[in-house]
């Protein structure tokens, strides 16, 4: 691609909740995202993990403010996430995370969503 960098972040969440009904642990979506990285060729920077701490807003979860820090700073411009609900479960937090990503050109890539990019797939993704 015209020898842009690639250089990801990868991101990480599980509550205690999600961890039970779902199964999948912080090691595993860390272990498949690195995969992932791999094979799309991306440089990882950081992986950044929130354990037992709920997706219900952006504020309250320190490894997500402190990659988004990262991103501001033009240390990333890729955030890796197993699925969207890792990264967030509120519309307007989406809304908000969406506007970042483009004024710092940044690209969401969710492993388990069909959607890979800036917000107009996003809102694809999420039938908005």
């Amino acid at each position: 691609m015209n020898g842009e960098r690639k250089v990801a972040g990868i991101y990480i969440r599980v509550s205690t909740e999600d961890q039970v009904r779902e199964g999948f642990s912080l090691g595993e979506q860390e272990e498949k995202l690195k995969q992932l990285c791999k094979y799309k060729d991306y440089k990882i920077y950081k992986v950044y993990k929130d354990a037992g701490i709920s997706a219900k807003n952006m504020s309250g979860r320190p490894a997500f403010q402190q990659m988004l820090e990262d991103m501001r700073a033009g240390k990333i411009n890729y955030i890796v996430a197993y699925k969207l609900d890792r990264v967030t479960r509120s519309v307007r937090d989406l809304e908000v995370l969406i506007s970042e990503l483009e004024e710092h050109h940044c690209y969401l890539v969710c492993d388990r969503d069909e959607f890979t990019s800036f917000y107009d797939k996003v809102f694809k993704s999420a039938n908005l």
